[in-house]
């Protein structure tokens, strides 16, 4: 296969990109622990900064080279988007840091703007339940059509492109799931079947992957193949790896909505705190505190 010039001949770039989107992070959190100490809890920084590291451990670490040599480096690339870092950045509360993060004239431009109803209006169809499983699952099997698995592959370009849409896809996916800031949804037993439904896509691309008798991607044929693996079984071990991860994660999360949905205190407990609308975090003034309910 030829080696495109994977993400990691510009790992700087992204390092900086990365630790730019977790100083502005943190520039929130520490904003809003001054006015609020408990809004977002340290471990749920944690758990944001823990989705960026993952990022980069995903594109731009030595990790990521494997793709190019093993179906499975490939597979852990995309397991560590969508499946990990995803949900992780989603904990950490990112939007509502993110806002107060922001310069004051930044804040005041942005506000106007995603109180707009057309803005309202956009952002609940993109993250509507169906448009984000319809979204994970577009990405999931298109890019590994063969052809455009090739392309991916092949093209450095292509290859920022297939990587980002794993993390995009995978952001909107968990939405539904998390409901964060701003939205003031709970998940219900929607988002549990919306779970159960979400590991087909993935049980059938992995079940191909393990029982097919050929190598479905030419390209890996010719490889270096480390570990002593030929060709067929790193395609199995890729699809057993999904198969398997996919499974447990989802049905973790699953059993944990279930849980609470079933508690008998159910009322008093809540997936994510509910939110204040978005009018409460137009810029703070000195001094002002936010409304937690």
């Amino acid at each position: 296969m030829p080696h495109a010039h994977h993400l990691t001949s510009q790992p700087y770039g992204i390092l900086l990109i990365l630790i730019l989107t977790a100083g502005l992070y943190l520039r929130g959190w520490l904003r809003l622990r001054s006015f609020y100490q408990n809004r977002i809890p340290a471990w749920r920084a944690g758990s944001f900064l823990l989705g960026i590291f993952l990022i980069w451990v995903a594109v731009a670490s030595p990790i990521a080279g494997t793709a190019h040599e093993l179906l499975t480096g490939h597979m852990v690339q995309h397991l560590l988007l969508m499946t990990f870092a995803a949900p992780l950045i989603w904990v950490g509360e990112p939007m509502i840091a993110f806002v107060h993060g922001m310069p004051k004239r930044v804040q005041d431009t942005m506000a106007p703007l995603l109180r707009w109803r057309p803005t309202q209006v956009l952002g609940n169809a993109i993250t509507h339940p169906a448009a984000c499983w319809l979204g994970a699952a577009g990405a999931l099997f298109g890019w590994h059509i063969p052809a455009l698995f090739a392309l991916g592959m092949e093209s450095p370009v292509w290859h920022a492109i297939m990587e980002m849409s794993f993390l995009v896809t995978g952001l909107l996916f968990w939405y539904p799931v998390f409901q964060p800031w701003p939205s003031l949804k709970k998940p219900g037993w929607l988002i549990v079947f919306y779970l159960f439904l979400a590991t087909l896509p993935c049980d059938i691309l992995s079940g191909f992957l393990v029982f097919c008798d050929r190598v479905v991607y030419p390209g890996y044929v010719d490889s270096l193949q480390p570990f002593g693996l030929s060709p067929l079984q790193d395609q199995q071990l890729a699809g057993a790896l999904m198969w398997t991860v996919v499974t447990v994660i989802y049905f973790i999360f699953g059993g944990v909505i279930s849980a609470r949905l079933l508690s008998p205190n159910e009322l008093q407990q809540s997936w994510i705190r509910q939110q204040p609308a978005f009018d409460s975090a137009a810029p703070l003034a000195a001094g002002q505190r936010i409304e937690v309910v």
